[in-house]
C-alpha cells in the first residue's frame, strides 16, 4: 500500500466516524441548542486530546509547535470548525438540510482548485473523474428526498440561507487547504488540538458578544445529552479529525474532501435502522454510484 492509498483509506474512516458524530449532534442538539452544543463538543474534544498527548507524547498541551504551524492550523480550525459549522447550522434552519448539503458538494472541487493554486498539488485525470462520479452520487441521493413543508420558506430567507451554505462550503475548503499546508510531518492529534483551539477562540468571542454563556452552563447539566455529546466528540472531532489530518498528509486535499463528502450517503443505513425510514431505489443507486467514485479514487 502506498502513502496515497493510506491517505484515502484514512479519509474513508473519517467519513464514517463523522457520520456517527453527525447522528450524535442531531440528538444532543435537540436538548442543548446548536451553538451551545458546538462549543461544548470542542471543549470535550480538548479533554480527549489532552489525555492522548499526556499518554503518548508526554505533554497535555500542544506547546512544541512553531509559530507558523500554530498560525496555519489555528486558522484552519477557525475556518473549518467555527465559521463553516456555524454557517451550515444556520443554513439548515433557513433552507433545510437537503439544499444545504447539496451546496456543500462545492467543497471538494474548491479544495482541489485552492490546493492546486496555493500548494501546487496536481490531480490526475482519474482523480477528477472519481470526484465527479462521487459527487454525482451524493447529489443524486440528496435531491431524491422531497422538501418538507417546513422547508418552504419566504423568499427573503432563501437568499440568506444559500449565501450561508456557500460560505460554509468555501470555509470548509479553506480549512482543508490550511490543514494541508500546516500539518507537514507534525503529529496529527496535536495538529487537531491546535485547530480546535483556533475554533474555540471564535466561539468564545461569539458567545460573549451574544451572551449565551448561561445557555452553555445549563446545557452541561443535561446528563443524557452530555453522554451522547461525549460519544460524538470522541468519534468525530477526536478520532475522525485525527484521521482527516492523516489523510491530508498523504493525499490531495480535493480527493480527501470528496471522500468525506460521501457522508449523506453513508448515513442512509443508519436512517433505515434508527429511524425506520424507507430508502428508494434512486437513493440506493446514488449510494452505489458514490461508492464507485470513491473506489476509483482509492484503487
Amino acid at each position: 500500500m502506498d502513502t496515497s492509498q493510506l491517505g484515502e483509506l484514512a479519509a474513508i474512516g473519517t467519513a464514517f466516524l463523522w457520520t456517527l458524530s453527525a447522528l450524535a449532534w442531531t440528538s444532543a442538539g435537540k436538548d442543548m441548542g446548536a451553538l451551545a452544543m458546538s462549543f461544548i463538543r470542542l471543549m470535550v474534544t480538548c479533554v480527549f486530546l489532552s489525555i492522548y498527548g499526556q499518554i503518548f507524547l508526554g505533554s497535555a498541551l500542544p506547546l512544541n509547535a512553531d509559530g507558523q504551524t500554530w498560525l496555519l492550523l489555528a486558522t484552519s480550525g477557525f475556518f473549518g470548525f467555527f465559521i463553516a459549522d456555524l454557517c451550515l447550522f444556520k443554513a439548515f434552519l433557513l433552507i433545510g438540510p437537503r439544499v444545504s448539503l447539496l451546496i456543500q458538494s462545492l467543497t471538494p472541487p474548491l479544495s482541489a482548485i485552492m490546493a492546486w493554486i496555493f500548494l501546487g498539488d496536481k490531480l490526475l485525470l482519474k482523480d477528477w473523474i472519481g470526484m465527479a462520479i462521487t459527487l454525482s452520487g451524493v447529489v443524486w441521493v440528496i435531491l431524491e428526498r422531497p422538501e418538507t413543508p417546513e422547508e418552504h420558506l419566504r423568499r427573503r430567507h432563501i437568499a440568506r440561507g444559500v449565501f450561508l451554505a456557500v460560505v460554509a462550503a468555501v470555509s470548509g475548503a479553506v480549512g482543508l487547504v490550511f490543514s494541508k499546508k500546516g500539518i507537514g510531518n507534525y503529529d496529527a492529534a496535536v495538529a487537531t488540538y491546535i485547530r480546535v483551539i483556533g475554533a474555540l477562540a471564535g466561539y468564545a468571542v461569539l458567545l460573549t458578544l451574544v451572551w449565551r454563556w448561561p445557555v452553555v452552563f445549563r446545557a452541561v447539566r443535561r446528563a443524557k445529552a452530555m453522554g451522547i455529546l461525549m460519544f460524538g466528540s470522541f468519534v468525530g472531532p477526536f478520532l475522525g479529525v485525527i484521521l482527516c489530518m492523516v489523510s491530508l498528509r498523504y493525499c490531495h486535499a480535493g480527493v480527501v474532501s470528496t471522500i468525506i463528502n460521501t457522508m449523506p450517503v453513508l448515513i442512509l443505513p443508519f436512517i433505515i435502522v434508527l429511524y425506520h425510514e424507507k430508502v428508494s431505489l434512486r437513493a440506493g443507486g446514488g449510494a452505489v454510484l458514490s461508492v464507485l467514485g470513491v473506489a476509483m479514487l482509492v484503487l
